[in-house]
């Protein structure tokens, strides 16, 4: 039985957000979502087969991107990167991840409701609302989405909390073009109940070869957030949710990554994550 937010959240998506076509016109916003309320692992099998294909076996060298050339094009060159950070993209499953969280006094309280009445219920998009809750690190977990030939379409990643083992995250990464674009972004969904949230965010290589990837404000069909409801007709709305992420090396050779999340234009949550290479 459907959860009475649930068919809430979905009827206000629906109502506010416009019709889409996912097998024509935006088909780029055709992604992966869960049969069931507690999304769980269910969505990765039906998404192997809707590609024909089937899920990477135990990969200890797996990575979000099979290269992070499929990300070049028009200002953006991945030959530029500093090769940790190229690595963790394409060698994800081989790194540690350590994590700190600071919410903002003015969002905390929406954010605990929300990871309250939603996120930890359906074990999606639960961010760590206190430091205390990722003191032990985060685990995470790799899985290829393979078509029918074997190439890598998408790749789950799904991390919980190495504390507690409670779900945070589970979504699939790849690289897709939008509409008119000139090159691709790295596309990310998170898979709910007949739908899903889905960011695009936009590449850029610094000149010291860090990775910044942003997902701005603008028009619908352009880099950023989105949540599609699939029910007898798809909807599709654009949030005013913004992310920057940072990649880079420090002083003491380390990979770390700066993580904001935004509403509208006030930040909200900032995440920083210390990675290493484990194998």
């Amino acid at each position: 039985m459907p959860h009475v937010l649930d068919l809430g959240s979905r009827k206000f998506w629906q109502l506010t957000g416009r019709e889409v076509d996912l097998e024509g016109r935006e088909r780029w916003l055709d992604a992966p979502v869960s049969r069931v309320p507690r999304v769980g692992d269910d969505w990765l099998a039906a998404e192997a087969a809707r590609h024909g294909g089937g899920l990477g076996a135990d990969e200890p060298q797996a990575g979000l991107l099979p290269s992070m050339a499929a990300l070049d094009g028009p200002g953006f060159d991945s030959a530029r990167l500093r090769p940790e950070v190229r690595d963790f993209y394409e060698r994800t499953a081989a790194w540690h991840m350590e994590v700190w969280s600071g919410w903002s006094p003015v969002f905390w309280p929406a954010g605990e409701l929300v990871a309250r009445l939603w996120g930890r219920r359906v074990e999606q998009l639960a961010l760590p609302m206190r430091p205390l809750d990722v003191a032990r690190g985060m685990d995470s977990r790799v899985t290829p989405i393979r078509d029918r030939h074997g190439d890598q379409v998408a790749a789950a990643w799904t991390r919980t909390l190495r504390g507690s083992g409670r779900p945070v995250f589970s979504g699939a990464y790849s690289a897709r073009t939008l509409p008119g674009a000139d090159r691709p972004s790295v596309h990310v969904a998170f898979p709910l109940e007949s739908g899903n949230v889905q960011v695009f965010l936009r590449p850029r290589v610094t000149e010291d070869g860090d990775l910044v990837l942003e997902s701005p404000r603008g028009r619908f069909g352009q880099d950023g957030a989105y949540v599609v409801v699939r029910d007898r007709r798809a909807h599709a709305a654009r949030v005013p949710l913004h992310e920057t992420f940072h990649l880079y090396v420090d002083a003491d050779g380390v990979l770390r990554t700066d993580h904001e999340l935004r509403l509208w234009t006030a930040s909200a949550v900032r995440l920083h994550y210390k990675l290493e290479r484990v194998s």
